[in-house]
Formats: C-alpha cells, sequence, structure tokens
C-alpha cells in the first residue's frame, strides 16, 4: 500500500440492474439522476457513470433524448468526467447499444469484454410481494433464459464507432477470460495503452468475491499488461466497500454507486450516491489515500479534454478532495 497515493472513485448512479421497488431512492427520472450525479461528484467522485431509465416507470432505456436532460444539467453544473454505458439488455440492438455514447461523445465509455448471462437473478422473486411496476417482476422471470452477447464483432464495432468520437473505453472484466479478451483487442491494435481495466467481482454469470480472485486478477492483469493499465475493483451489495477497499490497498481505482449496491449498510439503504461515495472516501483518507479530482483523474487516465468537460470545479467542495485528510 502507498500511502498518499491518488485514488479515483467512480460513482455508478443508477444502472439496469436495480429496479424501483427494491429502494425508494433509487434516481429514475433525469433529474433525480443529475441531480444524484452532481452530489457524487460533490462528495469526491471524478468519474460519474450513466445508464437512463423511462421517467415514467423507471424501465432501463438506451433512448439518447431520455439521457440528453441529466447530461447536458451535469456537464453545465459541474467539470466530472461522464462515463456513458456500452451494454445493453438481451433484446436491445447494437444500434440501441451505442446510440447514447455516439451523440453524447463522452471522455469514456464502459465497454464489457466478453457475454454474461445472469444465473440466480429470478430468485430475487420471492424476495419482495409486491412490485410497483408490472416490467419488474417480468424482467427477473426472464433471467434463466437470457444472455447479454458481446461478441467479437460486438466489441469491434464498438471500440471503432464510439472511440471514432474521441472516447476511450474502460473495459468490464466479469472474469479471467475477458482480461485475455483485452490483450487480444490490444494485440490487433483496436484498444491502445495505457489500458483501462476495471475488475468485477461476484455478479451472477461472473468471478467469485473471494480475495484470492482479486489477487488473481490482479496477477493475470500484470502479466497481460504490465504497468501500461490503471485498475478498478468494483463489487455488489454488501461486499461494495469491503472488496473496494482490499483493492484500493494494492493498487486499484475504485467504483461505488447504486447500480452495485442499493445499501450504506446492513439494513439501511443508501439514501443517495453521494453517501456511498463519501462513505468510500472516508475510508479512503482513514488509509491515508488522496482522492483524485476530476482534473487529476483526467490527467492519470490519459483522457482527452473536450469542450463540453468546462463545468463549473465541483470537487473540493466537501471534504478537500484532492488532497491529503
Amino acid at each position: 500500500m502507498v500511502a498518499g497515493r491518488k485514488v479515483i472513485i467512480t460513482c455508478a448512479v443508477t444502472g439496469a440492474a436495480h429496479t424501483p421497488t427494491m429502494s425508494r431512492y433509487l434516481p429514475i427520472t433525469p433529474e433525480q439522476i443529475a441531480e444524484q450525479a452532481i452530489g457524487a461528484a460533490k462528495a469526491g467522485a471524478a468519474i460519474v457513470h450513466f445508464h437512463a431509465r423511462d421517467p415514467q416507470d423507471g424501465r432501463p432505456t438506451p433512448d439518447p433524448e431520455v439521457y440528453a436532460p441529466a447530461i447536458d444539467r451535469v456537464r453545465r453544473a459541474s467539470n466530472v468526467i461522464i462515463n456513458i454505458t456500452t451494454s445493453g439488455g438481451p433484446k436491445a440492438t447494437f444500434e440501441d447499444r451505442i446510440a447514447a455514447a455516439l451523440r453524447f461523445k463522452p471522455e469514456l465509455a464502459s465497454l464489457n469484454m466478453g457475454s454474461l448471462s445472469p444465473y440466480g437473478r429470478h430468485r430475487i422473486l420471492g424476495k419482495f410481494q409486491h412490485w410497483q411496476y408490472a416490467w419488474e417482476p417480468d424482467l427477473f422471470k426472464a433471467a434463466p433464459s437470457r444472455v447479454y452477447p458481446n461478441t467479437e464483432e460486438i466489441i469491434t464495432r464498438t471500440i471503432k464507432e464510439v472511440g471514432a468520437g474521441g472516447t476511450r473505453f474502460e473495459c468490464e472484466c466479469y472474469d479471467v477470460g475477458h482480461l485475455y479478451n483485452v490483450a487480444y483487442f490490444m494485440d490487433i491494435g483496436l484498444l491502445t495503452p495505457p489500458l483501462i481495466i476495471q475488475t468485477v467481482f461476484g455478479f451472477s454469470g461472473g468471478i467469485g468475491l473471494e480475495a484470492d480472485n482479486l489477487t488473481h486478477m490482479r496477477n493475470v492483469a500484470n502479466r497481460l499488461f504490465g504497468s501500461d493499465y490503471h485498475w478498478s475493483v468494483l463489487a455488489p451489495g454488501k461486499h461494495q466497500f469491503r472488496l473496494c477497499t482490499m483493492g484500493a490497498t494494492m493498487g486499484s481505482n475504485v467504483r461505488v454507486g447504486m447500480e452495485d449496491n442499493l445499501y450504506l449498510e446492513k439494513g439501511r439503504l443508501a439514501q443517495s450516491n453521494a453517501e456511498q461515495v463519501t462513505r468510500m472516501r472516508d475510508i479512503l483518507t482513514l488509509l491515508s489515500f488522496d482522492i483524485a479530482s476530476p482534473y487529476e483523474a483526467r490527467e492519470m487516465l490519459g483522457l482527452k479534454r473536450q469542450a463540453n468537460t468546462d463545468g463549473p470545479d465541483t470537487s473540493g467542495t466537501e471534504g478537500k478532495i484532492g488532497q491529503s485528510l
């Protein structure tokens, strides 16, 4: 562990896995998503990761028109780095998946590095007696037959088409084989170092949450990429802060947010994404890490600062972000 090392906190604001019934605090409208993204930036997040939801019922949507009010408001209000998803539901077309990233040309976009099948998701049905919206139980009932495809063709086209706008990719690796997929795309020249690698633990269909899995993923990444990559860790639910803290002590950046975890602690729902960012920030500063500002994160990740990232500097308004505490 290197005391004083700057750690980048990403906040994934709403995602597509959770549903409104699971938490009344889950942001679903563009206004709520923007407000929570700005709050997360003020709390210390250098990057905010975006999905969009239908404001009428919270259903995930790839529609750029639904993204627009939230993206525009955040860009006006903050200089936080915007990261837009390129994933999609099993029925989403390729055009659906990249539409928002093509339109808004973010500095970062997430890129899943292999196909996934959501094993066990149907078991969530037994945890809730009443659902706010009909689409919610249907989502989980259909899970056992679904695959979220990320074929070589899909990844190749995403890199070429979204990357043409200057966007860099955060490579989402849910298992060891996904790291080798990253290496393949680097070998053929589609991904260029320094790479941005996010290792994901504990999601259905991927690698588990055990500590030795974190070490194994780190060792494989080191073997494949040497020192020419930036590493981040995320984990779902109650494991979020534990795995992120372990990763940080081993050299990673971290991701928190309601996409991955609806709770702040056992039995207590997070009332905002900012609460999770603040909790993660406090843990890191107690361990003598510094928290990277958006400006510092851009420099660390080699992002090409774009004309639409000139919003007010909201970093540091809570907790002297970017400095030792």
